[in-house]
């Protein structure tokens, strides 16, 4: 496998992406792409860790830098997270660039295949990938795993993209009334859509350092298990 990091830039802003993807002799052919969008605390381990598992399924992970090259959060650290995560989230149409900028990077990487892209993101991810479709990229298909699933102040354009939710039950930062008001919005906007409920499982489920129930984030393998089945479906039926 090769790794390696790409500076790109929105604006003025330079950015530092996380590539991963197969460069054996027999694997030489343009591959689909895969944006990565990381959860509040930055483009960490356990974004550059996903990127590396889509490069073994035969994609190029792409590990977005939604924040700034070296800039970084903490684990449990909710005051400077939120100081990070906030700007973006708040501000929908600067979110919106920012995931437009990483997918014009990734699609000039040589290796790339153009015409298969999609996108996955967790938690503040999971909100950054579902933009990106709000925006009306040309993106085949865009997973939230334990995303923010509420939609910002600005226009959506026409989704194209497939989009599929792997939801905790009890995450208590996405609570029904939430989770109803994305299902009614998708179904407004006539979007191939899924949700994947999982019971007994609260927020960041599938991120082994998650470990802070009174918070409402616990790791669950029997929820992550479940849910990568799903992912690695939806991957191979929107891009394979």
């Amino acid at each position: 496998m090769h790794h390696e990091t790409v500076d790109y830039k929105d604006g003025d802003t330079v950015l530092e992406a996380y590539i991963s993807y197969d460069d054996s002799a027999d694997s030489d052919e343009k591959k689909p792409l895969i944006l990565i969008a990381h959860d509040w605390s930055g483009r960490r381990q356990f974004a550059t860790e996903t990127a590396d598992t889509m490069a073994e399924l035969g994609y190029v992970g792409f590990a977005v830098d939604m924040y700034g090259k070296g800039v970084f959060g903490e684990d449990g650290n909710v005051d400077l997270n939120s100081s990070l995560m906030n700007p973006l989230a708040n501000d929908r149409a600067a979110l919106r660039r920012r995931m437009l900028a990483a997918l014009k990077a990734g699609l000039e990487l040589p290796q790339v295949d153009s015409s298969k892209v999609a996108a996955m993101g967790f938690c503040f991810g999971g909100m950054c990938v579902l933009e990106l479709a709000r925006a009306g990229a040309k993106v085949r298909g865009v997973v939230s795993i334990h995303g923010l699933l509420t939609a910002g102040d600005v226009a959506n354009e026409e989704i194209k993209a497939k989009v599929l939710c792997l939801h905790g039950h009890d995450d208590p930062m996405v609570p029904p009334e939430q989770v109803l008001a994305f299902e009614t919005e998708m179904t407004g906007a006539n979007v191939d859509w899924q949700l994947h409920a999982y019971g007994q499982t609260l927020h960041a489920f599938t991120n082994p350092r998650a470990n802070n129930p009174k918070f409402g984030a616990q790791y669950s393998d029997r929820a992550k298990r479940r849910a990568y089945l799903n992912l690695e479906s939806f991957f191979e039926e929107v891009l394979l």
